[in-house]
Formats: structure tokens, sequence, C-alpha cells
């Protein structure tokens, strides 16, 4: 779960002042700029991994605790000038093996988002207003697979919490496209590592929707951590779906010309 901080205007901090204030030189914060001081120092941690791969298994649960499984494999790429590019490859079942989903994630412009559909031989484009629609039946939303970039967001620190044995700091991030299917998100960070632990997330009427939790995390490469399994399940259908994440691989030399539309169709 990427995210990635640059400077502009609006409501995000000079950066001189947010790194004055992250060395401990300013001690009164607002919510607000403790909010967006660990969401930047989460996001920090995880810059420079260059790229990455892995395999999945995908697996759905319905409100009956019935099961599919479907396998997978995910490819990332980091941009220093903007959001990650990633793709994604189904292998199996038959019904969707050779499917393929580009995205490319933007730091403040709506997100470019891809699907290939082999059965029609075509690539079909996501519209912005379907970025809140499930991805491939799944609990997780076409916005939730793409990186969640830092300026994406606006920041609230809300607390301390103990959960599960560890230190967390609790902030409520807002989507700023309109388009979003949330209203609000709430993050636990732990405080070791500022990862990602756990996401609820509130509807456009505000009321909880869907929680993923995020865990059995390892580290690569002596700094950059990954989580082999990601939980989301929805409260208001009963379903849900555990995403199995394994093989991860970095710093594989792919290039821009592997995230393309062209790579997309040709995705094997």
């Amino acid at each position: 779960m990427k995210t990635r901080q640059k400077n502009r205007r609006g409501s995000f901090l000079p950066l001189g002042l947010l790194f004055l204030l992250m060395a401990g030189g300013v001690t009164s914060q607002t919510p607000e700029q403790r909010g967006l001081e660990i969401a930047v120092e989460a996001d920090r941690r995880d810059t420079g991994f260059a790229d990455m791969s892995a395999d999945l298994v995908m697996t759905l649960r319905n409100k009956h605790g019935q099961e599919t499984s479907r396998t997978m494999r995910s490819r990332t790429l980091e941009q220093n000038d903007d959001g990650d590019k990633s793709l994604i490859i189904f292998d199996s079942p038959g019904d969707v093996k050779g499917t393929a989903f580009l995205s490319f994630t933007h730091r403040e412009d709506t997100d470019d988002q891809w699907l290939y559909l082999p059965a029609l031989k075509r690539v079909k484009r996501i519209a912005s207003s379907n970025k809140s629609g499930p991805f491939m039946g799944s609990e997780f939303a076409y916005e939730d697979i793409a990186s969640q970039e830092v300026e994406k967001y606006d920041y609230k620190y809300l607390r301390d919490e103990v959960m599960d044995g560890r230190d967390h700091f609790v902030v409520e991030r807002n989507p700023r496209d309109p388009k979003s299917g949330y209203t609000r998100q709430i993050v636990w960070f732990d405080k070791e590592h500022y990862r990602v632990t756990k996401i609820d997330y509130y509807d456009r009427g505000d009321k909880l929707l869907k929680t993923l939790i995020v865990s059995e995390y390892s580290q690569y490469l002596d700094q950059y951590w990954r989580a082999d399994r990601w939980e989301m399940t929805n409260h208001q259908t009963g379903k849900s779906t555990i995403l199995a994440w394994n093989t991860y691989s970095f710093r594989n030399g792919f290039k821009d010309k592997d995230f393309n539309r062209n790579a997309l169709s040709k995705a094997r």
C-alpha cells in the first residue's frame, strides 16, 4: 500500500515547516498537521524500492461462507514524479485467465485504469465514476487497488491506541476525489514501523462499509515491509475477500514499456 508526498498548495504544509515539525522544532501541532506528519513518515519509509513483483491468491467468500479462489500475478513500478504504475494478471480459473488490470496512479489527478478482457479481446477503460465499483467481483474497489498517494487525502490525527499488543497511531483521512466511494477512512499505523494494519472505510452516507486487516508482515531489502495477508470484510453485505501474497521480488528491472496498453493486452 504505497504512498508518496510532494510539496503542494492547499491544506498541505510547506515541506520546510513539515520537516521542522517532524524534527521536533515546533511542539504545538494541530490534529491535521500531526495526521499529515504520520502519513508522510509512513511514505518516506517505503520510498525507493524501484519495482516489485508478487504472486497472489484471491479468495472470495459470500455471506454463507462459500469460497471461490483466483490466482494472480502483480507487478509494480515506482515513479519518481508521480504515483506508481501497476499491472495485475489473472492466471486461473479459466473464466478469468488472461484478464489483466493496469493502473497509473496520479498524485493529484484522477487515476488512469484499464481492464483487458480476453473473451472480448479488447481493453476497457475504467471510468472515474466507476472507481468505487468492485474489482473483479471482490470486496476491494478499483480505488483500493491503486497506490494510496499522500496528496489524495486530507488528514487528521485522532488518538493513540493499542491493538493486538502494538502501539498505533489512529488517523482519519478524507479522500479529496469527489467521485470516491468513501467519505472518510480511519487508518491504524503501528508506531514502530509506520505500517498500515487496519483501515475502516465509510460509505457516502458516512456509515461503516468495510474493514481491511493487513497482517503477516515481512521485511525485504532491510527496509521495505510487505504483508502476506489482506482481508477486506464488507459489513453491509457479509461478504469478504482475502488476498494472500507470496514470492515477493524487488528490483526486477521493469521499465515503463512493461506498463502500457500494449503490455496489457499481451500480458501472459
